[in-house]
């Protein structure tokens, strides 16, 4: 290596504000590959991306170095459309639980390499294994077997899989730099193109409990990914999403298991199935099995009544060697905290607001996410019968459910949610959940 790309070097140019050239960022990933790169060294770098950004051209080259840091999946065997979903991330966003097995109930197979909680929004991947017994570590031989076989299969990042991701995902968490769109944009499309799909939908969220808060600059990021999917010859689509208020009325792993459990069964919260419906109609879209928006809409309601989606939730988990029981008896199959303390509300009221934030800080006072790294999730504690934004509580009236297990923590994590629910004595609505579609 010449002393020009030494890592000291490339951090330096990108501090300073210029563009790195392809074999500078190709260093950079390949240093989060193979650990020629020291984690204070990722993470000077991820801080001067953070505060200094990159060109369109510099996030291309980004994503695709990071797509082929490992094995890139070949699923030309699999002869159903390959759909996948990913989200930006949010509070008690289990979309992926209930959209992915209603999509292979509509014929769809979907390939999805899912993450971890990142800062104080949840991982699909955390929720799952929270499953007795679930595997989410998959070798990309089994992921396609799975998909061939099924239709469906949800699994984290392997060793041979956009390793360069999973490094620097973990990284991000830890360094204050989650918010960064570039890095965002990357990370997810790197997955995504590295996973053998023909058509991605991407859920971008903007509000108080996303990573970017500014509608404009969930926007942003959302023309970014799909300029990306475009140039890589992948029909992409993005739904910009609010997220200012938790989606349904649960916070946590095992909990919000639970929760998507119900909207299998059809009595799911109207929030949570209306972005799964939205979702869900965009992907069908692409794959090319339904022609407008109404098909759409009608093959994804008749798969929750019939129960198909249902079914194919307990394969996904039987084939993960998951407990299939959890899907006819959750309350008896997942974990249960020790302590369920209601949070009351005194004087009564309409809600104003539910701070979606402030839940889930609550909730990772709790146990139910990672402040560092190396934290251990407790899948069973969290928050669960959260009210919604317009919703009238009478006097004493629960406010939500505290599940925990830390003695100590209970009280902070209370606090915590007692000043992210606001009452008054208006009327209350929440703003618009769906806003446009971006192709």
């Amino acid at each position: 290596m010449s002393p020009a790309r030494f890592p000291q070097h490339v951090i330096a140019k990108k501090r300073d504000g210029r563009a790195l050239d392809r074999g500078e960022i190709a260093d950079f990933v390949r240093g989060a590959t193979d650990g020629s790169w020291a984690d204070y060294q990722l993470s000077a770098m991820l801080m001067a991306i953070f505060l200094r950004g990159m060109t369109a051209e510099e996030t291309a080259a980004l994503t695709d170095a990071m797509m082929r840091s490992g094995t890139m999946a070949d699923l030309a065997s699999v002869r159903l459309p390959k759909v996948d979903k990913h989200s930006t991330g949010g509070v008690g966003d289990k979309v992926s639980l209930v959209l992915a097995p209603l999509m292979a109930a509509c014929g769809i197979a979907v390939p999805m390499v899912s993450g971890r909680g990142l800062g104080h929004t949840g991982g699909t991947l955390d929720k799952l294994e929270s499953i007795p017994g679930f595997q989410v570590n998959l070798s990309l031989e089994e992921y396609r077997r799975q998909l061939e076989g099924i239709g469906l299969a949800l699994i984290g990042q392997t060793e041979q899989f956009v390793p360069a991701d999973r490094k620097l995902y973990a990284l991000r968490d830890v360094t204050a730099t989650s918010e960064c769109q570039p890095l965002i944009c990357a990370s997810i499309m790197a997955k995504k193109l590295a996973e053998g799909i023909d058509a991605l939908v991407l859920d971008v969220k903007f509000g108080a409990g996303a990573l970017l808060v500014e509608k404009a600059a969930a926007r942003e990021l959302a023309r970014a990914m799909v300029a990306i999917g475009r140039a890589m010859n992948k029909p992409t689509r993005a739904v910009l999403t609010a997220m200012d208020q938790p989606l349904g009325r649960t916070v946590g792993n095992g909990l919000e298991v639970a929760e998507a459990i119900v909207c299998l069964r059809g009595n799911g919260p109207a929030d949570v199935m209306a972005v799964t419906y939205a979702l869900g109609e965009q992907m069908l879209l692409l794959a090319g099995v339904a022609g407008t928006s109404a098909e759409s809409r009608k093959q994804l309601e008749a798969n929750i009544a019939n129960g198909r989606a249902l079914d194919k939730f307990r394969e996904l988990v039987a084939a993960q060697k998951g407990d299939p029981r959890v899907v006819d008896d959750p309350a008896r199959f997942l974990a249960a905290a020790r302590h369920q303390v209601n949070l009351v509300s005194r004087s009564g009221g309409i809600v104003q607001a539910v701070d979606a934030k402030g839940v889930a800080l609550a909730a990772l006072r709790l146990g139910a996410g990672r402040a560092r790294a190396e934290d251990k999730i407790d899948p069973a504690v969290g928050v669960s019968q959260l009210v919604k934004i317009g919703e009238s509580v009478p006097p004493n009236g629960v406010l939500a459910t505290l599940h925990a297990n830390d003695d100590a923590a209970l009280p902070e994590a209370k606090a915590r949610l007692e000043t992210a629910i606001v009452l008054g004595v208006t009327p209350a609505k929440a703003g618009a959940l769906i806003g446009e579609v971006i192709e």
